[in-house]
């Protein structure tokens, strides 16, 4: 049986922006393309729900933080919705510092935005962290500890459990979602005892 008729030009236009603006660019020692990381996040997205915006800003969500996208250009190609989503995403970067220097300040203030944020960019931010975690927990069977060296934040393991049990607590309005039940084992099976 055929697939049936489904109008996926939204998706496909930011599925295409996210190629685009994610050209020629590695997922941080991965050795693969980084766009793989948001079409994941999509994906994941997609286990959630069916809605072409929040799918739309799952693709680009990395685009304004990561590349020389603007705000302004998602907006104006994608709208306000999607633009406010990419938006609550986003790290809000402080030049002045380093990354190590600024990592838990920027981590706290992400933890934060998320705990207030409406349920779509939890869903949106779900699929992200969900993305994110899963590539920490098969690097962490491949390496142990030894992973915490790749990273900006200046503790090290335990710093990334704190982030990412806030994350969680953030997130929790999804609980219930496959997604999120994966997310909190993931994050089990990391930072166990």
């Amino acid at each position: 049986m055929a697939n049936r008729y489904l109008d996926t030009s939204f998706v496909d236009k930011a599925i295409k922006f996210a190629v685009d603006a994610h050209s020629n660019t590695e997922r941080r020692g991965k050795g693969f393309p980084y766009v793989i990381h948001v079409l994941e996040a999509m994906e994941i997205v997609a286990t959630m729900t069916s809605d072409p915006e929040l799918l739309a800003a799952a693709a680009l969500h990395d685009t304004v933080e990561d590349t020389a996208v603007t705000e302004e250009q998602i907006r104006s190609v994608f709208g306000e919705r999607v633009a406010s989503l990419v938006k609550a995403e986003s790290d809000v970067m402080d030049s002045s510092v380093s990354e190590e220097e600024s990592w838990r300040s920027r981590k706290q203030a992400a933890i934060e935005r998320l705990s207030s944020a409406t349920k779509d960019a939890k869903t949106v931010a779900l699929g992200d962290k969900l993305s994110n975690m899963r590539a920490i927990a098969r690097d962490y069977r491949k390496s142990g500890d030894a992973l915490w060296s790749l990273f900006h934040a200046p503790g090290g393991k335990p710093d990334h459990e704190w982030h990412y049990r806030g994350l969680a607590e953030a997130l929790s309005e999804l609980e219930g979602t496959d997604a999120y039940a994966e997310f909190v084992l993931l994050i089990d099976e990391v930072f166990k005892g």
